[in-house]
């Protein structure tokens, strides 16, 4: 099994390229796991389809402990496991303590070992990274954290956060940085920016995403694009990203 963690600040088009990543590897015949580690409860909507699903901390707060696994899970495109952890209630509590409280709930509930997905992605909300945001890069949970980035300031300043993070936890056992994920926003400069991101934190760009409106087009009909535009230049994009973080990973070599 296999761990990825995805970090990128919001907006910049993380769930759909993880949701869209989730849905490649399944084709590939991969078990995939996607837990969403966003307030929002967002990540996996272009899998399942449906407008909300039950997160854990819902659970949590109206069952207590008086819940099974399969709750907290709902089936997704291609046998896709998601998961959203979700949030406290709006004004209360912490969202990224709610963070270590689903993941905790999951591995006690033994999401891991009942389901045995060959990869799990955490799709985590990168404009901070303290507390419980940092959780999926704790020993234990992600193997491998990548980055998405455009060439907006913004975007590299919460890339260049998570980089910083993630140095500050070397030696502990935890996540490595696998790479930078350039989601193409067509700003001037763009390649040349993220270019230089990476070499600032001593990475790479690992792959490239292209603006194109087929994204939009799968999202206005509630799937990822692998899924309604599979023959599509973009599916295929998401596929040969898939396939780099299998190798980056370790688990194919070419």
């Amino acid at each position: 099994m296999i761990k990825i963690a995805v970090y990128g600040k919001g907006g910049i088009g993380k769930s759909t390229t993880v949701s869209n990543l989730s849905a490649a590897l399944s084709d590939m015949g991969y078990k995939v796991m996607q837990i969403g580690c966003d307030p929002k409860a967002d990540s996996t909507v272009s899998l399942h389809g449906k407008d909300k699903i039950t997160t854990v901390l819902e659970l949590v707060r109206t069952k207590k402990n008086d819940f099974s696994l399969e709750d907290m899970v709902t089936e997704g495109y291609g046998g896709v496991i998601c998961v959203e952890a979700g949030g406290p209630t709006p004004g209360l509590g912490c969202a990224g303590r709610g963070i270590i409280a689903a993941l905790e709930k999951l591995a006690e509930k033994g999401a891991y070992e009942t389901y045995q997905p060959d990869v799990v992605i955490y799709d985590v909300l990168g404009d901070v990274v303290c507390g419980g945001f940092s959780m999926p890069m704790r020993g234990g949970y992600a193997d491998k954290v990548f980055v998405i980035t455009s060439g907006e300031n913004m975007a590299i300043h919460a890339a260049a956060n998570i980089a910083t993070a993630i140095e500050g936890f070397k030696g502990r056992g935890y996540a490595e940085l696998g790479g930078i994920i350039l989601n193409r926003r067509n700003v001037k400069d763009e390649d040349a920016k993220v270019a230089e991101l990476a070499s600032d934190i001593h990475s790479e760009i690992i792959g490239t995403l292209s603006r194109s409106d087929t994204v939009q087009e799968a999202e206005d009909l509630g799937k990822t694009v692998v899924e309604a535009f599979p023959d599509s230049e973009m599916a295929e994009e998401y596929r040969t990203l898939a396939k780099e973080l299998l190798k980056i990973c370790g688990v194919i070599t070419c």
